[in-house]
């Protein structure tokens, strides 16, 4: 009985902590700072790019970054151990982004992150690759359907994280 209780606390602790150091990540995130900047880490996009940092122009960026004007900041550097050009963007006024935000496709920080993903595309390649959406015809309109209709509207702006 008292091991079973002990795994018990001790799982009820794990997950518990797991918690905290999630909320307080929310609340308060890391001061890392970029290389070469005096700016936080906080909200800061990365790609890595292939090719030199000379190539790319912060006057004149890939349309899908430059749609974004002065709310954009950028920063161009060397990656680590010579694997191309890091192209780094964050807004300047941040908002925080919400679950709500995120489902209904209204996410700033999402955009930002679609964006960057297509200049990476734009610089390597030349063009935006995009795949045709699936044809799936009509669905019934259950909660369940019209939850992965709006998870499929907002996929392209969520990338991996």
């Amino acid at each position: 009985m008292t091991t079973t209780l002990g795994n018990v606390a001790s799982l009820a602790a794990r997950a518990g902590g797991s918690v905290v150091r999630q909320v307080k990540a929310v609340v308060d995130p890391a001061p890392a700072r970029p290389a070469g900047t005096d700016h936080s880490a906080s909200g800061w996009l990365v790609v890595t790019v292939v090719g030199e940092p000379s190539q790319i122009d912060t006057d004149r960026l890939p349309v899908p970054l430059a749609e974004f004007g002065d709310q954009l900041e950028v920063l161009v550097r060397a990656a680590p151990g010579d694997k191309g050009t890091e192209l780094a963007a964050r807004l300047r006024d941040r908002p925080s982004g919400s679950t709500l935000a995120r489902l209904t496709g209204s996410d700033p920080q999402a955009d930002l992150r679609s964006a960057l993903r297509r200049a990476k595309q734009l610089i390597e390649v030349g063009e935006v690759l995009a795949v045709d959406p699936a044809p799936h015809g009509d669905r019934t309109p259950t909660p369940g359907g019209m939850l992965l209709e709006m998870w499929t509207r907002v996929a392209p702006k969520a990338g991996v994280r």
